[in-house]
């Protein structure tokens, strides 16, 4: 039986990932690139906030669920 990450699992991994490519880019090219780590941060607490981030609208879309209930 192959089990599912819950969306806000999905989330966790997909801001982890994008905060690391922001910092390695922001060293290797420019430091304006800390503005994409800045954007994740704030789609997060917006997420805490209203229970919903435009990546988690789209990942619902995809097909993956909520492991929390709102």
């Amino acid at each position: 039986m192959t089990r599912r990450w819950p969306l806000e699992r999905v989330l966790f991994a997909l801001a982890g990932t994008m905060t690391l490519a922001s910092a390695a880019l922001a060293v290797l090219v420019s430091p304006w690139f800390l503005l994409l780590a800045a954007f994740v941060g704030l789609n997060q607490w917006l997420f805490v906030g209203a229970g919903s981030c435009p990546a988690s609208l789209a990942l619902e879309r995809l097909g993956i669920e909520r492991g929390c209930p709102r």
